[in-house]
């Protein structure tokens, strides 16, 4: 017993005697008495990097010295305190504190690219690029202009308003002039839209012909490209030009002299460029403006484009201006002659519309009271050559066909003309004076009406007509009066027979009621659905949409086909409208694919 007590005493002594292990706060209070009590100082080393990356207060103080001394002469004048000696190099440092802060520090924006003398504000200047005294400048200049710096080396789209290779900053002001000039040698100003410049325009075109070889013409353009001065060009808006009736009262630019007469079998013709751009559908409808050199076209896509006849421009004949109407396919649209100021367009709708220039505005006429039953549709209209009458196509066909006759000014019902036969009115034409004008029903059935009289004065048919298609009047008969003064009288017909007749012996009360033609072609085997002579009655054109290249030229008087053109590599397509200039020097030829492709007639 004693002895375990003993063993148990000792074990209790042992246990005692072993040391207590620390705690996280006594290791925590023991770092931080050694941190207080034992602090280590810095080396040189240490204090020589710390010099060299955060720098001391002498070093600052010195530099600050130095750089006063290298600005103190750009500093405003008005303190003494501010005066240096620079002789001596070194600034107090008492003079530090009378200097503002604003002159201590500054802002470091790059270098300038303008020199100083360009920031001064220029004089207002006018158009061509002189002074003007006590008058406001215009909108379009800005004094900011000057101030603007652009690189045209560093945009590769800006390169070609350069100069010379080695050019690159320019101004504002001289950037927006290189602009200007690039935009008016993309797009130069009409002739017929710059009346000054009309008579250098015929000129130069007297002097360059379409005849000379293709590098020679290539060379004049590029020439004639490079010379535009932008400052002598004056581009007129086209909003501007079509609600004034100023420009479409000028003369023609074509040439006045006279025509020498055309040669048979042979003709010299040359292509020139096409019409720029391509419609999105066929075209149908064709013509020329009566006097200024435009072309109008329009077909299913409802849209009416105005096209400007310049084939030695740089983007050659380029479209004007376009009119698009939604859900409207049109079929036909003309100028209004003499003068070409409207343009009437429809479609097989039971109204047209009539686009004016004088006015900018678009009306439509949507009813013939008293007719409407006969008229449900107006897709098929002409216009009389001295722009009084508008004659419609009827759409009944009861009792024959007919053709209602409006007043194009007012848009009043005038007359009708009745033809008579099975299938209706085939086409009609009006008579050259626009006194009156032959129907022609498909059964081959021909009516002259006078509208002076509001009578038909003749009737005849033509000869072995099967399913009559289209006619066509031109030509000036000599020494008779009556019937329109036209020599020439061609109907189309299905069978591709194209019987041309000569009306020089016709006279009112004395048309036979069956003529014999001057000459019946029969160079087409489908059926002709374009016919049209020439202003000057010297050429015919025929052509069918039923097959392709299908284009013949007659000369007239002697109703010969000329051999040498069209030939077989003639890129024409399937034809849907044709049309002549009123200078009877250039044909116009639109095909389904809607391109418009031009040939100059040469005498």
């Amino acid at each position: 017993m004693p002895d375990s007590q003993n063993k148990k005493g000792k074990r209790k002594a042992v246990i005692r005697q072993q040391p207590t292990p620390p705690t996280q706060d006594e290791f925590s209070d023991d770092y931080r008495a050694s941190d207080e009590g034992e602090t280590m100082e810095k080396d040189e080393t240490e204090l020589e990097l710390e010099k060299l990356v955060f720098g001391d207060d002498a070093g600052f103080r010195e530099g600050l010295k130095l750089y006063r001394n290298d600005t103190v002469d750009s500093i405003e004048e008005g303190s003494e305190d501010d005066v240096v000696d620079n002789s001596a190099g070194k600034v107090e440092e008492g003079d530090l504190d009378a200097v503002d802060d604003a002159d201590l520090f500054f802002i470091d924006s790059g270098p300038t690219i303008n020199p100083d003398q360009d920031l001064i504000l220029a004089p207002q200047t006018d158009d061509n690029g002189g002074e003007t005294e006590g008058a406001d400048p215009p909108a379009w200049i800005d004094s900011d202009d000057e101030r603007i710096s652009v690189s045209l080396a560093s945009n590769p789209r800006l390169r070609k308003l350069r100069i010379n290779e080695s050019e690159d900053i320019v101004n504002g002001k001289e950037y927006i002039r290189r602009l200007r000039q690039q935009f008016e040698r993309l797009y130069p100003v009409p002739d017929w839209a710059n009346p000054s410049a009309s008579k250098k325009a015929s000129s130069r075109r007297k002097r360059r012909k379409l005849s000379d070889a293709a590098s020679s013409s290539s060379e004049s353009n590029s020439d004639d490209d490079m010379s535009v001065d932008s400052d002598a060009l004056s581009a007129q808006p086209l909003a501007k030009l079509l609600q004034s009736t100023a420009p479409l009262t000028q003369t023609s630019i074509t040439s006045t002299s006279i025509r020498k007469k055309l040669r048979p079998e042979v003709i010299d013709i040359q292509r020139t460029k096409d019409v720029s751009g391509v419609q999105p559908s066929a075209i149908t409808s064709l013509s020329f403006h009566p006097i200024h050199p435009l072309l109008l076209s329009s077909g299913p896509s409802s849209t009416l484009t105005l096209h400007h006849i310049s084939p030695h421009a740089p983007t050659p004949n380029p479209t004007l201006t376009s009119l698009h109407i939604r859900s409207h396919p049109l079929t036909t649209s003309a100028f209004l002659p003499p003068t070409g100021s409207r343009i009437f367009f429809s479609a097989r709708r039971r109204y047209f519309h009539i686009w004016d220039f004088a006015s900018g505005s678009i009306s439509k006429v949507s009813r013939i009271y008293g007719h409407a039953h006969e008229q449900r549709t107006m897709e098929r209209f002409k216009l009389s050559s001295d722009g009084r009458w508008l004659g419609l196509v009827g759409s009944g066909r009861k009792d024959g066909g007919t053709i209602n006759i409006l007043d194009a000014h007012t848009c009043q019902w005038v007359a009708q003309v009745r033809v008579e036969g099975k299938g209706g009115v085939a086409d009609f034409a009006w008579w050259g004076d626009g006194a009156g004008l032959l129907v022609v029903g498909k059964g081959g059935e021909a009516v002259e009406y006078s509208m002076q009289e509001r009578r038909v004065v003749a009737r005849w048919t033509d000869e072995g007509a099967v399913g009559t298609t289209v006619v066509a009047l031109g030509g000036q008969a000599k020494g008779r009066a009556g019937l329109g003064a036209d020599r020439w009288a061609v109907v189309g017909s299905q069978s591709g027979i194209v019987n041309v007749y000569d009306r020089n012996a016709w006279t009112v009360g004395a048309v036979p009621e069956r003529p014999v033609p001057t000459r019946a072609l029969g160079q087409l085997t489908t059926p002709v659905s374009c016919v049209e002579i020439s202003p000057d009655g010297q050429m015919l054109v025929i052509a069918s949409r039923w097959k392709r290249d299908a284009l013949r030229l007659v000369h007239l008087p002697s109703c010969t086909v000329y051999k040498n053109w069209p030939t077989a590599n003639t890129p024409f397509g399937r034809i849907t409208a044709i049309a002549m200039a009123p200078s009877s020097e250039m044909l116009a030829v639109a095909n389904e694919q809607g391109k418009i492709r031009l040939w100059e007639i040469r005498s």
